[in-house]
């Protein structure tokens, strides 16, 4: 049976898979909060749409990395049906090239603000005994990644954190989903600098969203799915290959 929330919030819905979740979740006749930091973007999705599918989108331009964001928001908004954490980005390059500056704001926006966030809109979907959180991890939270150190530990621990928040609201009918695609066709690798993080083939936003919403639609949506079999193998395999071999061959893969 399809998952249709009534109302859905996406943080990072101005670009890539973000944006993505909003067009789908539209098409499902959710309405929507959209949050990021380009209020321009946002705007111009909204209007399409609205214009497209007869749905109320409000537009809340927000910096993710300010402490306490989630309650901040929350508070803004009231409560919603689905939240869909999906802003994030990733340094490249080693440790002690990296500006602390933006290694900080990594930090706060992949990690402290996915946490924020979910534990501001969970209570109510608690209450309510119905609703959903899909929290956007990666494959590259599946092994330490030298020349993506901060990126990689960040990931993993989407990974661990949402797994056991999926434990956590199972049993008052909440869906908590981590999802971990692979590499995807959208801005990221502008950010970060260089499509040499690039591993395995690229993806498009729009299937890695299919994915996440059918894992939603199912009865007993499972606590973190892999976006395409390839990544899902590799994933499988990095608990078994020692540990050092695994490290050089993630160095390379990403080829600092």
């Amino acid at each position: 049976m399809p998952f249709i929330p009534a109302r859905s919030l996406v943080t990072g819905a101005s670009s890539g898979i973000g944006a993505a979740f909003a067009r789908a979740l539209a098409a499902r006749g959710s309405d929507l909060v959209l949050v990021a930091r380009r209020q321009d973007r946002l705007r111009t999705l909204a209007e399409e749409l609205r214009a497209r599918n007869g749905i109320r989108v409000e537009v809340v331009p927000a910096d993710l990395s300010r402490p306490g964001i989630g309650a901040e928001l929350r508070a803004l908004t009231g409560p919603v049906d689905l939240l869909v954490n999906s802003a994030g980005f990733a340094t490249h390059g080693p440790l002690t090239e990296s500006d602390d500056a933006r290694m900080e704001r990594e930090i706060d926006v992949d990690v402290r603000a996915l946490v924020s966030m979910t534990r501001a809109y969970l209570p109510d979907q608690i209450a309510a005994r119905h609703g959903g959180i899909v929290n956007v991890a990666s494959t590259a939270g599946f092994q330490p990644v030298p020349g993506m150190a901060v990126y990689g530990a960040a990931k993993a621990f989407v990974r661990s954190f949402t797994e056991a928040v999926w434990h956590e609201a199972r049993p008052n009918g909440v869906k908590v989903l981590s999802l971990s695609p692979g590499s995807t066709r959208t801005e990221f690798f502008e950010i970060v600098g260089t499509e040499s993080a690039a591993v395995g083939r690229f993806q498009s936003a729009d299937t890695v969203v299919n994915i996440a919403l059918r894992a939603l639609d199912a009865r007993r949506t499972p606590p973190g799915v892999v976006c395409g079999a390839g990544n899902a193998l590799t994933a499988t395999m990095t608990r078994f290959l020692p540990r050092r071999l695994l490290l050089d061959l993630s160095a390379r893969m990403v080829r600092t």
